[in-house]
């Protein structure tokens, strides 16, 4: 299913945040949303998950506009990974995935063998299945976050939204996790900070920079040395990863520091 958003504005305390973005992914394509921190990605991502009310624009799920839709038919539509979690109270990891099966369910239905087992396998899946009778709130940042990954697969959408999802990851579990959201053939968009985990596992780029869009495209043609030292105040030296052969970042400053020295 795709999604598509048109000449969107979102505005916060009179502050417009998200000026006239447009974007569209198509079924099962995965689109990084990269930007400096204030740059307005988050804030995009929850215009997508209806988190913030836009001022204008549309953004349109399968050709219907998600904000005109019930909030049960959008949870059946976007699941999402945000940044924080509500879930800090008394349930386990398991109750938390299980969290993913109410936009299915009618009234005060009980969870039917087919919901448990979805719950059971996506833990399985994101490899916190040992965690799944542990409270959720004791749980690190890094099991927290896979966990919430097995909600958000349990769900069951066309369309996941990640809002930064490697936070709090260490550099296995990163690679592990960007592998299984692709390996899910959804439709995916994910806000990230790093260069190197959107050119090696997304299929676009979206560049933001004070709320508006400055370039889209295939990884391997936006992300130029140009563009990243424009945006991000950083030299990109850029290089074919010598695994995959695709675009591959070498950080550093624009300018290197200099060491003062008495006389």
């Amino acid at each position: 299913m795709d999604l598509v958003v048109d000449d969107l504005v979102i505005e916060l305390g009179g502050r417009r945040i998200v000026d006239q973005v447009s974007l569209e992914v198509e079924p099962g394509r995965r689109l990084a949303l990269l930007g400096p921190n204030g740059s307005g990605k988050s804030t995009l991502l929850r215009g997508l998950y209806r988190l913030h009310r836009p001022a204008s624009g549309a953004v349109r799920v399968g050709g219907d506009d998600l904000w005109r839709l019930g909030a049960r038919a959008a949870a059946q539509r976007i699941a999402v990974v945000a940044q924080e979690s509500a879930a800090e109270h008394d349930l386990t990891a398991f109750q938390v995935a299980m969290l993913g099966r109410v936009p299915h369910q009618r009234g005060f239905g009980a969870d039917s063998p087919a919901d448990l087992a979805a719950a059971e396998a996506a833990l399985d899946r994101v490899g916190a299945l040992d965690l799944a009778d542990r409270p959720f709130a004791v749980l690190s940042g890094g099991e927290k976050q896979r966990v919430l990954l097995a909600r958000a697969i349990t769900q069951d959408c066309p369309v996941l939204v990640l809002d930064e999802p490697t936070n709090h990851l260490d550099v296995t579990f990163q690679l592990e996790l960007m592998q299984i959201v692709a390996d899910l053939g959804l439709t995916t968009v994910a806000a990230l900070h790093d260069l190197n985990l959107a050119a090696e596992y997304c299929d676009a780029v979206a560049v933001l920079q004070d709320g508006r869009l400055v370039a889209t495209g295939d990884p391997g043609t936006v992300l130029t040395g140009d563009l990243i030292a424009e945006v991000f105040a950083v030299r990109a030296d850029r290089i074919p990863h010598p695994a995959t052969g695709r675009p591959h970042f070498a950080l550093s400053p624009l300018k290197t520091p200099t060491t003062e020295r008495n006389p």
